[in-house]
């Protein structure tokens, strides 16, 4: 028997509870992990509260991260003891996540931990850290250069925003942050923000151009956050897409796009390819500062992540929510 958080949505309605599963309930897979390690994320916090049409199958262990050790394997790649990380691929939407202590999965998903991160920074970083990478790797893909310009992060004090700050800031460039917590602007100051600008500064409808700042930007927001970014760039700059914490809508015109000649890259870690996240993971490691991660994470056990969701949906939460699934 395992400890799990389970979703289920019958007669009874939907609901998410703590409880104790056996092996044999565990789905398909070739690999068995003994997690350690998942973390909250926005999603998750989705679909523990059914406010997000984010579960497609029920009953439904949620948790896009897991970190863990190899239990049992028929794959050709991995071997019982080997420590493994998961991020995406459907897991806690189609699949059961990472919000148990026993994961049974595709080999195919899964991603050696090797190098420096312990189980639990691997989850400090997690889905959002790794996003925020592929973030990076975009901007630099499209010839963005730190003598190039400011590069603007929204939801600065978020999972995504945090790392993508820390990472853009050790890396040469100078981030200014947009965050809706005044609070919080000690912590995103100590994370590399030169600037921090209040949301509030691009909530509102816009002009379809703007004056001409942003080199590069990270937005997680999407709606008329992501308009107004995108009419605020400069000449070819680069905006990466990667959230929509603002909503789906995308209110803008094409401005942007055919007179400055902005290029708008949308960024997706569920379905990304493996050698693209063998690559995060790579850049992560080399370009992280670890001891951010302390910063960056804090941590609980797995009985408090339901009464957390609400809360992460409502903007309370800092950085990245560890889970330890053991206590």
């Amino acid at each position: 028997m395992f400890n799990a958080i389970l979703i289920e949505n019958d007669e009874a309605g939907y609901r998410a509870s703590m409880q104790q599963l056996d092996d044999s309930q565990l789905p398909a897979g070739d690999v068995t992990v003994r997690v350690s390690h998942s973390t909250l994320n926005y999603k998750d916090a989705l679909a523990i509260t059914g406010k997000g049409r984010v579960v497609r199958r029920f009953p439904m262990v949620p948790g896009v991260d897991l970190v863990g050790t190899v239990e049992q394997s028929n794959h050709s790649d991995y071997a019982q003891g080997d420590t493994v990380v998961l991020n995406g691929w459907g897991v806690g939407e189609k699949h059961w996540g990472g919000f148990a202590q026993k994961a049974r999965v595709d080999g195919n998903w899964l991603v050696p931990l090797r190098g420096r991160f312990t189980p639990r920074q691997a989850m400090a970083v997690g889905t959002a850290g790794y996003t925020a990478m592929l973030c990076v790797l975009a901007l630099e893909r499209h010839g963005v250069k730190p003598e190039d310009g400011e590069i603007l992060v929204t939801g600065a004090a978020g999972g995504v925003g945090s790392v993508a700050t820390a990472i853009l800031s050790r890396l040469g460039y100078t981030v200014v942050a947009v965050s809706g917590r005044p609070e919080e602007a000690d912590y995103i100051r100590s994370l590399g923000a030169a600037e921090i600008l209040d949301r509030a500064e691009f909530d509102g409808p816009g002009k379809p151009l703007g004056a001409e700042r942003w080199a590069g930007a990270v937005d997680v927001v999407g709606s008329t956050t992501l308009a107004n970014v995108c009419a605020t760039m400069r000449y070819r700059g680069v905006v990466t897409a990667c959230g929509l914490a603002g909503g789906m809508d995308f209110p803008a015109t094409v401005a942007p796009f055919i007179l400055r000649g902005v290029t708008l890259v949308g960024i997706d870690s569920v379905m990304c390819p493996r050698l693209e996240r063998l690559e995060a993971w790579r850049r992560l490691a080399r370009d992280l500062d670890v001891s951010k991660l302390e910063r960056i994470g804090g941590e609980v056990g797995l009985s408090e992540v339901i009464p957390l969701a609400s809360q992460m949906l409502e903007g309370k939460l800092r950085g990245r929510v560890v889970v330890d699934v053991n206590r």
